[in-house]
């Protein structure tokens, strides 16, 4: 019985030897431009998407949300490249859609008009993606075509660009993700 239990131990330590060096691998690209749009850096995260490296602050103290995730990155975005703080700098990324918002009216809390996935206005260059789930996803269009729409995003490991379908039918708009709530857009 020892031999085996030996054995065990053994491969027991292998694997974590190797599980603790993919995490040390993984763990020097934290925070390492990726990606950038419109002079953004998009930062890598890592492979652990809940995971927080601490929070970050523009140089005059605007709160731009918790290391390196999706949140953090568009309110970076908007700050740096659209000359826009959100009222409010709080929330999930989910958080950033309000449904009791009317399509078409000034989101208050970020300060921004929302529309509504499926309506009648279409995405345009450098709207926010709002998706739902636990907590939600937030990315800024990059580049749109007359049949899709990609995105640019921080927080989904080794993927800082999405693209989704789009489709019109009696005018209204809808980007084919089934998660997707809607878009911010400034004014």
């Amino acid at each position: 019985m020892k031999p085996l239990a030996t054995k065990l131990a053994g491969a027991c330590a292998i694997v974590a030897l190797i599980a603790g060096a993919v995490l040390w691998l993984n763990a020097r690209q934290v925070g390492v431009p990726i990606d950038s749009y419109k002079g953004v850096a998009v930062y890598d995260n890592g492979p652990l998407a809940y995971k927080s490296h601490g929070r970050n602050y523009s140089p005059a103290g605007y709160y731009y949300g918790q290391k390196w995730q999706c949140v953090e990155f568009v309110k970076r975005f908007f700050d740096q490249a659209k000359g826009h703080q959100m009222p409010d700098v709080w929330g999930h990324a989910k958080d950033f859609f309000d449904p009791a918002v009317a399509q078409g009216e000034m989101n208050g809390r970020r300060g921004l008009r929302q529309f509504y996935n499926g309506s009648n206005a279409p995405p345009a260059v450098d709207d926010l993606f709002v998706f739902t789930g636990a907590y939600g996803h937030v990315g800024i269009v990059s580049e749109l075509t007359s049949n899709s729409v990609e995105i640019v995003q921080q927080n989904i490991y080794g993927k800082p660009r999405a693209r989704f379908a789009i489709t019109m039918t009696n005018g209204c708009h809808t980007v084919l993700s089934g998660n997707l709530l809607g878009w911010l857009r400034k004014d």
